[in-house]
């Protein structure tokens, strides 16, 4: 049985969205820890919610993790729960578990979130993270197994977010910004062990492809190693390639977004 209930919306925090959920889940299942991942992701944006679960995902104690962030909410879009790596993931089929369920070892089962009298009534359509992820969650950590929430999905039909790539060649690696955070940084899909392939040390200067433009950015330890306003990259606390500005935004500087192609590479 299930102890802990993890939350990760794009509710914010100016309104009693995130409270509602919380309420919903002591009503059901007191005895449940309930961990907030993030609220702040921004409004439907797929892509960063999964980034920001997928790489949280490690340091969370196995249990019940919500995910609600889906630009097609109130619509027909089908909402899940994926048992993958002894953990149950459960929110809309629409990617934004994918790279989470893949982090903890891949979806082993998974059912579609269908029976109503598990769901909060009357449900809005359009708060089913209140009305049917959280009671589900509340029940599923008292101990309702995943077969009663509906039918059965093959797994190999659940939709996958293409998984941001990396790819070595002609002495530079190519790859793409994955998330940019609140300040600014952003990540790339490039590892820190793909420079170190190259001969690229902490201490060196990388040449930086974005589009046609090319910069020299020293690579550290941290954005703290340079002057406030300069630029630096840095390997993240996920072992991924950062781009950021010390005391400033990168991703507004370069012109950044999510998706955004990087190319990097030693220089001489």
């Amino acid at each position: 049985m299930a102890s802990v209930i993890t939350l990760l919306t794009d509710y914010g925090l100016e309104d009693g969205y995130v409270a509602a959920c919380h309420g919903v889940i002591a009503g059901i299942a007191p005895q449940a820890r309930v961990i907030d991942v993030c609220h702040l992701i921004p409004s439907g944006d797929v892509r960063r919610g999964a980034a920001v679960l997928a790489q949280t995902i490690p340091y969370l104690p196995p249990g019940i993790h919500i995910g609600a962030v889906d630009p097609g909410a109130g619509g027909a879009r089908r909402a899940v729960a994926i048992e993958a790596g002894g953990r149950v993931f459960i929110g809309p089929d629409n990617g934004l578990l994918s790279w989470a369920v893949h982090a903890s070892g891949g979806a082993r089962l998974a059912y579609e979130i269908r029976n109503e009298k598990h769901f909060l009534r009357p449900a809005s359509p359009t708060f089913p993270g209140r009305d049917v992820l959280s009671p589900v969650a509340g029940r599923l950590c008292g101990g309702l197994p995943l077969a009663d929430l509906g039918p059965e999905v093959p797994v190999e039909r659940l939709v996958v977010l293409p998984e941001p790539t990396s790819l070595l060649r002609d002495g530079s690696v190519e790859g793409e910004v994955v998330s940019v955070d609140r300040y600014g940084n952003t990540q790339l899909s490039i590892a820190a062990g793909d420079l170190y392939a190259l001969g690229v040390r902490v201490g060196d200067t990388l040449g930086v492809w974005l589009g046609r433009r090319q910069l020299s950015l020293p690579y550290r330890e941290t954005y703290a190693a340079v002057p406030p306003g300069e630029l630096v990259a840095f390997a993240d606390s996920a072992g991924l390639i950062a781009i950021a500005v010390n005391s400033g935004d990168a991703a507004q500087r370069l012109g950044l977004p999510p998706g955004a192609h990087v190319r990097l590479s030693p220089t001489p």
